[in-house]
């Protein structure tokens, strides 16, 4: 069947099933259903409400503060509001990403690319952080981002060049962990070797999770935890995704120097972890407003990965099933998911993962004209950027399929150039935040609608 014949087979449907969007979702419209349970998770992992339960009780010794990531700031901010004693230091987040604080100074750099101001910042924090005594006190406030934000080359290894490996491993869809274990054996500081400088001090770290399986060696590259990996494993990392690199990067990973301090390591024996917010927490968040509505909600996980146009095909063939069959949930419902998918970069248009998911699940979908008059969904990065753009994600609604063909745009041609954005900038879907100030990574809901 021709794409104009199935854009017009399914606009009776749609136009028919619209007067009942409103009750079937508990009162509001399936769009402003889905951005409820965006903004629950959002509001799940803000630092307020999550910090203070860890903080130590003792708080008259001298506290240094230190940090790095989107939610930076904002924790600092936190911070600072719960603790009556003395305390100083500096964090770093992403421009546009501060919080006014009093006593902590907050500086701001470059994501996910770094730039000098991260290297400049990442030299302060270490500096800070060095020479304290046994009876000093680190806490570390980590978040999504961090990596980048916190950018100090090891010695021989050149800033720009390590920016140049840095771009080529987030356009190759290599997963996060691969790339955090790339970042680590090329820093004086992830891998466990900010805990280092800061030995004999006792450091607290508490971290927002952004990652698959909440890995604290891998949230911010775990500059105060052991790592699991090796300079063997990131040449590894290198070689599969033939990312180019020069003989000095070789030279210092070939080196024992370049290695990352492992468990039992002796100056990470006063260094402990908690985890204040979790990708899992949010997505609970999100189905409990949806359940308070009357709308079912499923959560397929918190830590899906792969390629952010295979995700999404399969979480169309579920939605897809649901809407024909009520397997493998009856209608209504939503379907929730998390985790951090990756873009392989072969087009020159824009858009993040969160987009692309969209805009795959949408291609999938304007071939179903029977049951996509039924289906609405929603992808933003919970940071409030999705990728490098200036939205947070995008929504999917149902007369997005006749807009586009009014328009004559081809989702195939778009998705072909990685041009996501521009896909849903056309038909007006893209959603935009502004900074959250927190990041528990990608979010996903897929609301199915009964006949």
């Amino acid at each position: 069947m021709e794409q104009q014949e199935l854009f017009k087979e399914g606009e009776e449907t749609q136009r028919k099933h619209s007067e009942s969007d409103k009750a079937a979702v508990g009162g509001v419209s399936p769009p402003i259903f889905l951005r409820k349970l965006f903004d629950a998770a959002v509001d799940a992992a803000l630092p307020y409400g999550n910090i203070e339960k860890y903080l130590p009780a003792d708080r008259t010794g001298n506290l240094v503060v230190i940090g790095a990531g989107k939610a930076a700031a904002s924790m600092a901010k936190a911070l600072e509001d719960e603790w009556d004693g003395p305390i100083s230091g500096i964090v770093v987040t992403r421009y546009l990403h501060g919080a006014p604080c009093k006593h902590i100074e907050v500086m701001e750099a470059s994501h996910p690319v770094p730039d000098g101001e991260g290297e400049k910042v990442a030299r302060l924090i270490l500096n800070l952080v060095t020479n304290l005594d046994e009876n000093d006190t680190v806490i570390c406030l980590l978040s999504g981002g961090g990596s980048a934000l916190l950018s100090l080359p090891a010695p021989g290894i050149n800033f720009s060049e390590k920016q140049d490996i840095n771009k080529a491993l987030l356009k190759s869809g290599a997963a996060i962990n691969e790339i955090n274990c790339v970042r680590k054996h090329l820093s004086a500081v992830k891998g466990g070797k900010l805990a280092q400088a800061a030995y004999p001090a006792s450091i607290l770290t508490l971290a927002i999770s952004d990652v698959p399986g909440d890995a604290s060696d891998v949230i911010a590259s775990g500059p105060t935890v052991a790592d699991p990996t090796t300079r063997f494993d990131a040449i590894k990392v290198l070689n599969k995704y033939d990312i180019p690199v020069s003989g000095d990067v070789i030279t210092w990973l070939e080196s024992e120097a370049s290695e990352t301090p492992k468990a039992g390591d002796e100056r990470l024996s006063k260094s402990r972890f908690e985890i204040i917010s979790t990708p899992f927490e949010s997505l609970v968040a999100a189905q409990t407003i949806s359940e308070s509505l009357g709308i079912p909600a499923y959560i397929l996980g918190d830590a899906l990965e792969g390629e952010s146009r295979d995700v999404a095909l399969v979480h169309a063939a579920m939605a897809i099933s649901t809407a024909k069959h009520d397997q493998p949930f009856p209608a209504p419902c939503v379907i929730l998911s998390g985790g951090e998918t990756t873009v392989t970069v072969k087009g020159n248009g824009r858009g993040g993962r969160n987009c692309e998911f969209l805009l795959s699940l949408y291609q999938a979908l304007e071939k179903e004209p029977d049951v996509r008059s039924r289906i609405y969904a929603l992808a933003g990065d919970t940071d409030g950027i999705d990728g490098v753009e200036d939205n947070a994600g995008a929504e999917l609604k149902p007369e997005f399929y006749s807009a586009a063909a009014k328009k004559g745009i081809s989702s195939a041609r778009y998705l072909a150039n990685n041009d996501s954005y521009g896909f849903y900038e056309a038909v007006s879907g893209l959603i935009f935040t502004g900074p959250t100030r927190t990041n528990v990574n990608d979010f996903r809901a897929i609301l199915i609608l009964p006949e």
